[in-house]
């Protein structure tokens, strides 16, 4: 550990015990060079560190104070049964309900699987739109053909370059957003009624793949501090003729859990043993909150065997539907399904974000946005604190945004959900994330959006329907349908 980190922990430690509470200032600069006795260069590392954790904040010419609701929320852990028998998926019904709330502009959106396009540079983007189509010619537009732009295919290989991994061009193929990566993925791998690995709570759109690809699944648990539950993993793969598995290995939606480097390598070589691949959804790997890049499962790929997809739409462009697969072995395979589905994404969306990449200043981007989104953190859990009931616990993930809220068992979120969307509030109930309905006492919520005093008291409105619910003995029993 350096000694920037050494000392960035040290004061980290302080704020969690509450030595340093909410709102108090931190030392300055010159004291704290004198109190550890380092370099300037190395409180200012550290203070950035802690700034981008979202611990601290800096005022201007004030000096450094601990944020509001820094302090760790007690973490939930999931109360999941270790069965390992395949099953069918049937979650379309619910999941299309919370999709439609994120549809009203009127309403909170705390449900909404997507970031504010206030935090995008779209005016920046719009700018190589523009720049690019001007120099278009005709010839030019099959050059977003399968495999993709080979411009915007060289600057995401630079990308993996940059976080100490060597992808070869010819293995990315772009697709229209990760999504669609991750559906040919896994047509590619597993045909109707095989069987794959997915995760237990997973994003409720690979459920919605799976139902509609009539594949079988098998669940592991993924726990908010550890991780997915490779006991269980290796279980499913000596039991069951396993053709994929299809995981999120860093900020993990729902949960925001990153599987450390030692887990991921385990993962690897796991599944490397039994041949059987790994598609890794990696959609928010921008959106670290640490100085260093998260290392994905792929980078301990020596076989192959991991499909590694991200997308520019939850770091930079939204509605551009750009994505891609770095395919390992199947790059080949998945180029031709490309070409037999959807041919190409945008061309004109290729070849912007291409040239954005090469001149728009990404990096000076990203560096702001993951201040903004750790920041963003902090203000939602300092408000889940004061409102929510007494028991409920919360994640705080080192990136991404969403924070998985385990509330007391008596509570339902189905009921919460509908109660939190008459008054004007989405949210995502627990059932949505997995193939049985369970997660009923859980929700996630999106701090995505910049805070304001409407977001803090729609929370403060969520606690308040808990209680409302949780003194209402009626309204906590039995199952709800869903109009």
């Amino acid at each position: 550990m350096k000694r920037y980190e050494r000392l960035a922990d040290q004061l980290s430690e302080l704020i969690k015990r509450g030595d340093l509470p909410p709102g108090a200032r931190i030392p300055s600069v010159r004291a704290a060079c004198k109190a550890w006795n380092v370099s300037p260069a190395t409180v200012f590392r550290a203070y950035y560190l802690l700034e981008n954790r979202g611990e601290i904040r800096a005022r201007p010419r004030s000096g450094y104070f601990v944020s509001p609701g820094c302090t760790d929320l007690p973490r939930a852990s999931p109360k999941t049964p270790l069965a390992i028998d395949p099953k069918t998926v049937n979650v379309s019904d619910l999941v299309f309900e919370v999709i439609k709330t994120i549809r009203q502009a009127e309403t909170v959106p705390f449900g909404s699987a997507f970031l504010s396009p206030a935090l995008f540079p779209m005016a920046r983007v719009g700018k190589s739109c523009a720049t690019v189509n001007r120099s278009t010619y005709l010839a030019g537009m099959v050059d977003g053909l399968p495999p993709g732009h080979e411009g915007l295919r060289q600057q995401i290989s630079l990308r993996y370059l940059m976080a100490g991994m060597t992808v070869p061009v010819d293995e990315i193929i772009i697709t229209s957003g990760a999504l669609e990566a991750l559906t040919l993925s896994v047509q590619l791998l597993a045909a109707p009624g095989d069987v794959i690995v997915i995760e237990k709570p997973t994003f409720y759109a690979a459920l919605q793949a799976i139902e509609r690809l009539r594949l079988n699944v098998v669940e592991i648990p993924v726990d908010p501090v550890e991780g997915h539950d490779l006991d269980a993993l290796a279980r499913a793969l000596q039991q069951h003729p396993v053709r994929a598995c299809w995981f999120m290995t860093s900020f993990h939606n729902p949960t925001g859990v990153t599987l450390d480097d030692s887990r991921k390598q385990a993962l690897v070589d796991l599944l490397a043993r039994h041949d059987v691949p790994l598609i890794e959804d990696d959609v928010y790997n921008e959106l670290h909150f640490g100085p260093d890049p998260v290392r994905p499962a792929k980078f301990f790929d020596r076989k192959g065997l991991v499909i590694h997809c991200g997308s520019f739409s939850k770091c930079l462009a939204p509605g551009y539907r750009i994505g891609w697969a770095a395919a390992g072995r199947f790059a080949c395979r998945l180029e031709r399904a490309k070409w037999m589905t959807t041919l190409s994404a945008s061309m004109p969306a290729q070849r912007a974000i291409a040239d954005y990449l090469e001149h728009g200043g990404y990096e000076r981007f990203l560096h702001k946005l993951r201040r903004e989104l750790a920041l963003q953190q902090s203000q939602m859990l300092d408000a889940i604190s004061r409102y929510f009931p007494a028991n409920t616990t919360a994640t705080k993930s080192d990136g991404g945004y969403f924070t998985w809220v385990a509330l007391p068992d008596y509570l339902d979120s189905i009921h919460l959900f509908q109660a939190a969307l008459n008054s004007g509030i989405s949210i995502a109930p627990g059932p949505v994330f997995s193939a049985d309905g369970a997660f009923r006492h859980c929700v996630r919520l999106n701090y995505g959006y910049p805070w304001s005093a409407r977001f803090d008291k729609a929370v403060a409105t969520l606690g308040a329907l808990c209680a409302d619910e949780s003194r209402c003995g009626a309204s906590l029993a039995g199952p709800v349908q869903l109009a």
